[in-house]
Parts: structure tokens; sequence; C-alpha cells
């Protein structure tokens, strides 16, 4: 089977015998309508190659489609001037780049439809193009815009960049609305909705179908999906992994499933990390491998957000949705760019509580996120988490805290901010990426656990004090009685005394009682 990793043009995908997942019937049932729609995906879901297959379709190119659901649906196959462009592709890092690509789009439309160029204005040459393109072939124009908010995601850390690309963006496409009697359907995908920074202020009747029902499957891949497409490739993977295909199925949906883009919808498949695994036959972190989530973590940093939250935020509907507010508050951009997703929704109070999608995220990303919290060196984290698993696991409390004492008593460790936040927090990334059960900051009746850590043979209690005694941490513990709900609890009990230092920036004495 050929699998179309990084192919996004349905034409080659059809042409050459790739695999292709239809969803033809959904793009019908969408092109059908008339009007603007917007929809938001994370990278590398397949948002490029919907543009491109809607492109194909709206071009009149039927023999492209035979076979697939929309052979049955679609009569009539008109030909529609599209006008495509793709703002993928380019590194948005100097002032004078948009307006190169948007010269270079502009002028190839000109010379297809006969417009003239009169005008240095990006926005005035664009209504030009639509009125020719409808002149020239007696129909509407069809707009395909490929992730149109890429240049002010690029710079969103860049006051100067963004507002002077969301100004020109902003001209540029509220021509749409102006010539709305020369256009037959409009189509825009990004990762993000940004609606403060008004680049749709002139686009008043876009229609947002990323939470919406009848769409939650469009880009990526199903379990049907799966089953239906690749149950052969599946079966191969078990083989080359030595796994039962039950047990591949389960590993898969484990690594790559989980996505939920509304309330109890269908899970949804990352499809780049998916076909990867079937090509290469090995499980791997393949989506997050692709892009450094730098600019996420420095906007968790900024807003000073509670790292324990992760796995287990709840925020409200309209915030989810709209990137505003990211320096106030990350998780809707964390949510849009596909590193959380939606795990339940509470309908009383309108709240969507979200998490890590799958285990590919959750550990790419912890991974990633230790290196602002602790001394590991990118190479070393799988070494260091596999060795501090099995200490705690085994019971060698005194080995997990030797090794825990080591790693932040490195000289290279350099606390920024909070020194009792940032060290909780790295302990819990450790912990989390042991997949052991951990909380942190667990209330209680009497007061709160710093760091509770349950196996299935032993509880950790560990009381963190700051510029303290350890005698005081293991106090405070017999104190508040955080071990009296595990009285009647089989499992061996350690209680931990942890002072860390300010000054030395480390931890630089523990105690442990039983």
């Amino acid at each position: 089977m050929l699998y179309p990793i990084g192919i996004q043009d349905f034409a080659k995908i059809r042409n050459d015998g790739f695999v292709y997942v239809d969803k033809t019937d959904l793009i019908f049932n969408l092109a059908r309508q008339s009007g603007y729609y917007f929809l938001s995906r994370p990278r590398r879901f397949g948002k490029s190659l919907l543009v491109s297959t809607l492109e194909a379709y709206f071009s009149g190119r039927k023999e492209l489609f035979d076979g697939l659901a929309v052979a049955g649906l679609e009569k009539d196959w008109a030909q529609y001037p599209v006008l495509h462009l793709d703002f993928s592709g380019k590194a948005y890092d100097q002032p004078d780049v948009l307006a190169k690509v948007l010269d270079d789009s502009l002028s190839k439309w000109e010379r297809i439809y006969g417009a003239e160029n009169r005008s240095d204005i990006p926005g005035i040459r664009f209504g030009n193009v639509i009125e020719a393109a409808c002149e020239k072939t007696g129909r509407p124009a069809v707009i395909l815009i490929d992730e149109y908010d890429k240049p002010i995601v690029d710079n969103l850390g860049d006051e100067h960049l963004t507002e002077l690309f969301r100004r020109q963006l902003q001209g540029f496409y509220s021509v749409m609305k102006t010539k709305d009697a020369s256009i037959r359907f409009g189509f825009l995908t990004g990762v993000t909705k940004i609606g403060k920074l008004s680049v749709f202020s002139g686009l008043n009747n876009l229609k947002d179908i990323s939470m919406d029902a009848r769409y939650t499957d469009i880009c990526g891949i199903s379990e049907q999906d799966l089953k239906t497409y690749f149950d052969e490739s599946v079966g191969e993977l078990a083989q080359a992994n030595n796994l039962s295909v039950e047990a591949c199925y389960a590993k898969l949906a484990e690594m790559y499933d989980g996505y939920h883009f509304r309330q109890n919808s269908v899970g949804v498949y990352n499809p780049f990390s998916l076909l990867n695994t079937f090509d290469s036959g090995e499980f791997k972190e393949y989506w997050f491998e692709t892009g450094t989530p730098s600019f996420l973590v420095k906007m968790m940093k900024e807003t000073s957000y509670d790292v324990t939250r992760l796995s287990g935020d709840e925020v409200g509907s309209t915030l989810l949705t709209n990137v505003d507010s990211a320096f106030a508050n990350p998780v809707p951009f964390l949510y849009q760019a596909g590193y959380l997703t939606i795990k339940d929704y509470d309908k009383e109070y309108n709240l969507y509580k979200v998490g890590f999608p799958n285990k590919e995220v959750k550990d790419g990303f912890l991974n990633y996120l230790l290196n602002f919290y602790a001394p590991v060196q990118s190479e070393s984290t799988n070494a260091l988490i596999s060795r501090m698993s099995r200490d705690i696991r085994s019971g060698n409390a005194e080995g997990f805290m030797q090794r825990l004492e080591a790693l932040f008593a490195k000289t290279s460790y350099q606390i920024q901010g909070e020194s009792e936040k940032d060290f909780q927090y790295a302990m819990y990334i450790i912990l989390e990426l042991m997949g052991e059960y951990v909380e942190v900051e667990k209330a209680t009746s009497n007061g709160r656990i710093d760091v509770l850590l349950q196996t299935k043979e032993f509880v950790y209690i560990i009381e963190i004090k700051i510029n303290d005694t350890v005698e005081s941490a293991l106090q405070q513990i017999e104190d508040k009685g955080y071990a009296r709900r595990f009285a009647d609890d089989p499992r061996k009990l350690f209680k931990i005394g942890v002072r860390f230092s300010t000054e030395n920036r480390c931890i630089d004495d523990w105690k442990m009682a039983e």
C-alpha cells in the first residue's frame, strides 16, 4: 500500500495510486452550500489535502473522483474559476515576506484571467481578479485560502510584525465581502481562530465549522476509517512488532487516537503519525517531532500557567475557540494547536474539560517541557525517566530520591521565578512521564500534599519545604494526617520530607520515614 506521507495534492494521490480516505460525501455537503466557511485543525492534520480536494471538485475534475462517494452524489460537475492561496511553506520573519507571497499569487491570477494590475494595494488587485475571473468564465469564483493565520501565528511574540501582517491580511480578506456577488464559495483553514486581531472584521458572515458535529472527522482518520482502509496495514504492523492484531489496534489508539473537536464527538487519529507508523513499521512520535512548541512554552511561562493542570483543565466554550488571550490563558492555543483536546463537557456550566489527546502528544510535550524546569538534556530524558520509574515501581524510594537530588544539584540548573513551583512542576512532569498516578498540591481536609504518588504496591507522600528543615516537612505530614487515608491500605507507605534551598537552587537535604 502506498501511503501519501507529506503529499497534499489530491490529483497526485489519485493518479499515483496512494491510499485515500474518502471524505468526499462531507465535502459534497459542504460545497453545495454558498457562503464563507472556516475550519481550524492542528498542523499536519490534512487541511491542505482538504483544500486541494475542494479545488479539484470545483474545477470539475470528475475523473479524479471515480469510485468515491461524491461520484454518486454530484450530477453537474460545473467548472468554476478557483483562486487558491496557500500561506504554508514560508517563514514570515521579515516585514516584506507576506507582501511578496500575495504579489506572486495575484500576478499569476492576473495573467490567467486577464485582470489589469492598476494598483499596488493587494486588496484592490484581489477584487479586480475576482471580477475578471467571473467575467471571463461566466461563473462566480471559488476562493480557497490555506493556513490563513500562519503569518500572524509565526509572530505572536512580535507585536510589530503581528500588527503589520494583521493590517495587510485584514485589507486583503475584506474584499471578499465587497465582491460577494461574484463569489460562489469561500473556504479558509488555519490552526487558530484569532478574533480580536480583526483579521475578518470585514467578513462578518464567515461560518466556523471547527466544532460542527457534521464535520468533526472531515480531517483526520476515525476508528471506522482505520478499520475500513487500513486493516491490512494494521495486520502487517502487528506482525512486525510481535503483537496480536487486537493489541496493535489498542497500541495505535493509545499512541495516536483521542482528538475530539467537540463534545461527545467521534475520536480522530492523527493522520500524519498513523501513516508514518504504517510506512516504517515503528511506533514513534512522528507528529510531535515535526514541530517544536517553543512559543507555547514561552506563553505558559509568561502567564505562570500551572503545568499540573495540563492533564485536566477546564475552560469555557467561548474561550476554547478563541486565542485572543493567549498570554493570559494559553489553553485555547494549546487546544487549537493540537496539544490538548476535549475530554469531557459540563453542559450545566458550559465548561469543557481538556487534556492530552494521546501518549504521543503527552510524552513528547512533557519531555520537551521538562527541559525548561530541570537540567535534563533531551537525549538523556528517556534514560532518566526509565531509571526513576524502575526505582518507584520496585519500592526503592532512596534510589529515586538520590537521582532526584543529583538532578537538581547540577550546576547548570538556574531556577527562574518561583523556585518551589518550578521544582513541583519538574517533579510532576517526571512522575507523569513515568506513567504513575501522581497528584501535585493534593487537597485534603487539613491541608495540601505537595506530591502524592501511587503504584500498585507503594504509596509515596512527598512534602517539600523551601528553606526549611526536612523535620518540619515530615512533621507536617503527621500533623495534617496526610497518611491517614492510607491506614487500611495494604501498600507500603513512604513519607518523604524534602528541603529545597533557593540560595543553592537545589535539594540540599531530604529524609524518609515509613
